[in-house]
């Protein structure tokens, strides 16, 4: 029988050590690809319907931001879920058949937003199952976050709207006469001297609306460590977004009255909606740079 030497019995007792565990992970590699590949099977016309809307639906374009935002959340906490001792939780599957009810409910009743959602609540469940209620917590914000990447319901949608075409048409036939311009409004029809100005649904505020309120969540989070501050901006971003899509619409106005109506329909009014969307980026900064002041003045005052 030949001889084993010292050096040799330890590599094989380094390698016997070292098997298990590159078993282990192996098995562990194997699952997270098996689990991907049948999400895919799963979700691939939804999340092509959904990456197509982003792209081509300038209300939702919003969403392309919000995956990579997602992923560096939980690059950012990439310490902090190593840290943590997996727990598996059979309150996952639950979790999960809830999730494939969801998106059941929702390509037979042919609603786009169920189906959607219905990914962010069976990735919640797969964290709970195999990772247990602790990595769920950690991952909360990313999942929740994905939310905002979904569009809304038509049902809502409309809800939200068209009250914001009333709005916006109300107080920029308003304001117009202040400025000497003779106005006439039916419902989303402002009528001035040269020409008709429909504030349709492109024109009701949504689409800043939905993208200032993102990027209000994400510069709360980047910016800010206190959830107060990040909900007030938040919650800032809606009015700023409104008042925003009045201020563009009187401009409009204005060029047609005092400028050129063509010009005013074309150029301005595609150029200003990036304008005013960066400085409605500058408002939020201001509300931001506010709070912080007044928070220390009130330590100071304390």
């Amino acid at each position: 029988m030949p001889e084993v030497s010292i050096s040799d019995r330890a590599t094989l007792g380094t390698a016997q050590s070292v098997s298990p565990l590159g078993s282990w992970n192996s098995r562990i590699g194997w699952g997270a690809a098996i689990i991907v590949a049948l999400l895919a099977a799963i979700y691939y016309q939804v999340i092509g319907k959904l990456v197509v809307d982003w792209w081509q639906i300038p209300d939702f374009s919003h969403g392309l931001l919000v995956p990579p935002f997602a992923a560096f959340l939980i690059w950012e906490k990439r310490k902090t879920l190593l840290a943590i001792k997996p727990a598996p939780s059979w309150g996952g599957i639950a979790v999960m058949a809830f999730g494939i009810a969801v998106l059941l409910l929702g390509v037979y009743g042919a609603e786009l937003f169920l189906s959607r959602i219905s990914l962010v609540i069976l990735l919640a469940g797969l964290v709970l199952y195999f990772g247990g209620h602790r990595f769920l917590i950690e991952l909360r914000f990313p999942l929740l976050i994905l939310i905002l990447a979904i569009p809304l319901p038509s049902l809502i949608l409309n809800q939200i709207t068209f009250p914001l075409q009333i709005f916006a048409s109300k107080v920029a036939s308003g304001l117009l006469p202040i400025f000497g311009v003779p106005v006439l409004r039916e419902g989303n029809i402002i009528e001035l001297p040269l020409m008709k100005l429909e504030v349709a649904e492109a024109c009701s505020g949504i689409r800043s609306l939905m993208s200032l309120f993102t990027m209000a969540v994400f510069y709360g989070y980047i910016m800010e460590k206190s959830i107060t501050r990040r909900v007030v901006l938040a919650l800032a971003s809606i009015p700023i977004a409104i008042a925003a899509n009045v201020v563009r619409i009187l401009g409009t106005g204005l060029c047609v009255q005092y400028w050129d109506p063509d010009k005013a329909m074309g150029f301005f009014h595609e150029f200003s909606g990036w304008v005013i969307f960066l400085v409605s980026l500058v408002c939020l900064f201001a509300v931001h740079r506010t709070m912080i002041l007044f928070s220390k003045k009130r330590r100071r005052a304390l």
